[in-house]
């Protein structure tokens, strides 16, 4: 803080002794300008004529009113108004009283509304300048008359201006600190969505790659000792799994690195042109999977794509996991109009895909918000006469994309 802005603290900790100041500059200077002769022989001249005790009491008493200006403005005026409407009619030569009168106008117009200086200007400069013209023992068109008409308008115009200004800056303020919550906010917002969806990606990678490394193992400890080369075919899916895992978690921890580590992967994210690897994996770990698709000529957004490889990825996890040995998987992806139609069927007894299901599994509700997040639609649940069904239609295209094309239409047309 520099010098100048802690004396301000200072002097704005202390209002009342501010306006005591105040009022004692402005009862200096009144009492200074009442020793003028305005109309001397050779124009302004000073020190020649004594003010009139009255004019004195006056000033006294405009001065010590101003000293409580800022905690009764409007009363503060109507003081120092009656005041110099007596030094107006009985003062010859007249002492500068409605210097205060103007002092006290321009409390009221930087406290208070527009409408409330206007109407105090006007009463106060009405009431005055028509005292003074009619009653005072100056003709109605002497500069002192028109002098007071000048002030007081000057004090409410210049109150209202310092008003308009605190006003503004004000507003400039809390635009500002408004500003910064919005960004603060929409930063936490960003950070939670980032987080939550590392954790979907996570617990997908983890959810499938352990799947099936658990049915491998499983396997290779069954068929050690009777069929040890099938043991060994086992083991080296799980060495193949394990490695797809390990490679998906470092691409998705890359995500987390701050600019200055090392370079983070540059793998593509897995997405539907990696379908068959993926049901290959399931079919190696005993899974019978069937895949359909009616999507040729297709460009998915990455995070459609993404998304649909997700959902397939998790369901299919389920069917192993909940479905049974015996179970049996279709999955189809087919283009119906604006949309990706993802389809995953299974013939299991359906007990624990459904009890999955109730009981809000970390997989169906990633699979939901994942849907929810790109505006599609997701439903789930239990197949007539045995099985599970899981049922994705995402948009083809995003809102960002939608915005992108319209960009690119309106750079064409101007073009």
């Amino acid at each position: 803080m520099s010098p100048f802005e802690r004396a301000r603290c200072r002097v704005g900790a202390h209002p009342l002794a501010v306006d005591a100041v105040i009022a004692a500059g402005a009862l200096v200077c009144m009492v200074v300008s009442s020793f003028a002769v305005p109309h001397g022989a050779h124009g302004v001249a000073w020190g020649i004529r004594t003010p009139d005790p009255l004019s004195l009491v006056l000033m006294t008493l405009a001065a010590v009113a101003l000293v409580f200006r800022r905690h009764a403005p409007k009363t503060v005026l109507a003081v120092t108004g009656a005041a110099s409407v007596v030094e107006c009619v009985t003062g010859d030569p007249r002492a500068p009283v409605a210097m205060a009168a103007v002092v006290a106008l321009f409390t009221v117009a930087s406290a208070t509304d527009r409408r409330t200086t206007l109407r105090a200007g006007l009463l106060t400069m009405t009431v005055l300048t028509t005292a003074a013209m009619a009653a005072g023992p100056l003709p109605w068109y002497a500069q002192e008359n028109l002098a007071i008409f000048a002030w007081t308008g000057i004090g409410a115009t210049a109150g209202d201006a310092v008003r308009s200004r605190r006003a503004v800056v004000q507003a400039i303020r809390e635009r500002a600190e408004r500003a910064e919550r919005t960004r603060e906010e929409e930063a936490r917002r960003r950070v939670a969505e980032e987080r939550l969806r590392i954790a979907r990606d996570l617990h997908d990678v983890v959810a499938h790659h352990i799947a099936l490394v658990n049915v491998q193992a499983g396997v290779a400890a069954h068929v050690m000792d009777k069929r040890p080369d099938q043991a060994k075919e086992a083991l080296a899916h799980v060495r193949e799994a394990s490695r797809s895992a390990l490679n998906e978690l470092r691409a998705t921890v890359g995500l987390l690195r701050q600019s200055g580590d090392p370079e983070a992967p540059t793998e593509p994210a897995p997405g539907l042109h990696r379908l068959e690897e993926l049901a290959d994996t399931f079919r190696n770990a005993g899974l019978q999977v069937e895949v359909a698709r009616a999507d040729q000529g297709t460009t998915l957004p990455a995070a459609v794509d993404l998304a649909a490889y997700r959902i397939i990825q998790e369901a299919l996890t389920n069917v192993r996991k909940h479905a049974g040995p015996e179970a049996k998987a279709e999955v189809s992806v087919v283009r119906v109009g604006p949309h990706i139609e993802v389809t995953v069927l299974d013939d299991g007894p359906g007990e624990g895909a459904e009890s999955t299901a109730e009981g809000g599994g970390h997989g169906l509700l990633g699979m939901r918000e994942r849907v929810t997040a790109l505006r599609g639609t997701l439903t789930t649940g239990p197949r007539y006469g045995g099985g599970f069904r899981v049922h994705a239609i995402l948009p083809v295209k995003t809102d960002t994309d939608d915005r992108t094309d319209r960009r690119t239409g309106a750079l064409g047309d101007s073009a």
